[in-house]
């Protein structure tokens, strides 16, 4: 079980499946940079993390809900949280592109669900993610291997932070050209061979002094 001051940001968790650099120059060296993709995320975030309610004939959605896990060590705030007539809740996340390879998105997705259900005690079935480019849902069931999944990847986004190390840079062409932080990592400039010495040497290191 983590503290209040141990909560690591919900996003942190697509930032470490997408790549662990990332993540950590991210979220252990405070580095940001600002692209196309990275905007046009943000506008669409700008209406859901409002703060603001809608109630329909069937249902009432929240936006922008604040949520944490001390269990995932996890917090944030929710795009979408929908209540059917029936009690059933719906968590929806906004995203700016189509859908993608890999459970990044379906991993942040099941820890908002996690996050309500140890605020709230009830059960969180399933979800959705909104994509801006194909203007549809896709649903997502938060199974046992998604969750398991989940809880497994913010142990490992903790490690990685309370390690305060980044790894070396590794480029990957379809990853690191829609990377906003690809000027700072430096992927094609910096040498592997030097980097993963300077890595291996500074985890050697913390472990002598431990």
């Amino acid at each position: 079980m983590y503290s209040d001051e141990d909560l690591l940001p919900l996003s942190a968790l697509q930032h470490f499946l997408f790549c662990e650099r990332q993540c950590a120059l991210i979220h252990v060296e405070q580095l940001w940079a600002e692209n196309l993709y990275t905007t046009e995320g943000e506008i669409l975030h700008a209406r859901a993390h409002s703060g603001s309610r809608e109630a329909r004939p069937v249902k009432k959605t929240e936006f922008g809900m604040p949520i944490r896990s001390l269990a995932l060590g996890l917090s944030g705030k929710t795009d979408a949280v929908e209540y059917g007539a029936d009690g059933a809740i719906l968590v929806v996340e906004y995203k700016r592109g189509r859908p993608k390879q890999g459970s990044a998105d379906e991993v942040q997705l099941c820890a908002q669900a996690m996050c309500l259900e140890e605020m709230r005690g009830v059960p969180v079935k399933e979800g959705a993610l909104y994509y801006g480019k194909t203007r549809r849902r896709t649903p997502v069931l938060f199974d046992d291997a998604l969750r398991e999944l989940t809880r497994v990847t913010a142990e490992k986004l903790h490690k990685l932070v309370d390690a305060g190390l980044t790894p070396p840079p590794v480029y990957v062409s379809a990853k690191c050209s829609r990377c906003s932080l690809l000027r700072l990592c430096m992927p094609k400039k910096l040498s592997k061979s030097v980097s993963v010495d300077r890595y291996l040497s500074r985890v050697l290191k913390e472990e002598a002094s431990e």
